[in-house]
């Protein structure tokens, strides 16, 4: 796309983005047609804007990966107190992952860009840590990419919460909650605290 959409057409994107993320979050092989009927446009509205399934699975990597990098970036994971930035950066990855289910999570939706995007991310995860680690908030001897396992697999948890997956509003709703039990389960376990 090289110039900017006018107004309609840029709003015709964003509903079909939104729609496609939603429809292909509950059936990944669901068609071009009932991604149009939930974003309210005809098919070819769809077909006109993205020529083909994979065009449109690419835009929705851009958006997310475009979603995901403000909302690390706002938690000034370099410049603000660890403790701070990790719980911030941990409810706004919450936040982005429940309104992204498909894109950043579903095998189908894996692109070159999405391999950018979580290559960025974990680069920066383990910056992080290394940062945390050298200002005393992680064990001098901790495993960073352990680490780095642990707490995706706690935010995962957080989000999918046991296997019942939570509603996306849910998660949003309760993400500061949510992170804070991310937070405090990485950092302190599941043991007595004393």
């Amino acid at each position: 796309m090289g110039r900017p959409l006018r107004a309609d057409a840029a709003r015709s994107v964003r509903a079909i983005l939104e729609a496609a993320e939603q429809v292909l979050a509950e059936d990944p092989g669901a068609s071009m047609e009932q991604i149009a009927e939930r974003a309210g446009v005809a098919r070819t509205t769809v077909h006109r804007r993205f020529a083909n399934r994979q065009a449109l699975i690419e835009a929705l990597a851009a958006s997310a990966k475009r979603q995901l990098m403000e909302s690390v970036e706002d938690a000034h994971m370099d410049t603000a107190p660890p403790l701070v930035a990790l719980h911030r950066v941990t409810a706004n990855v919450l936040r982005i992952k429940s309104v992204w289910r498909f894109t950043l999570g579903h095998p189908l939706a894996d692109t070159p860009l999405t391999e950018v995007i979580w290559s960025e991310v974990n680069v920066g995860a383990l910056d992080f840590f290394a940062r945390a680690q050298h200002e005393g908030i992680l064990a001098p001897d901790t495993d960073l990419m352990w680490a780095r396992r642990v707490y995706y697999a706690l935010i995962d948890e957080a989000q999918h919460g046991g296997g019942a997956d939570l509603a996306p509003d849910q998660v949003r709703q309760n993400a500061d909650a949510l992170a804070t039990l991310v937070v405090d389960t990485l950092l302190r376990g599941v043991g007595p605290h004393g």
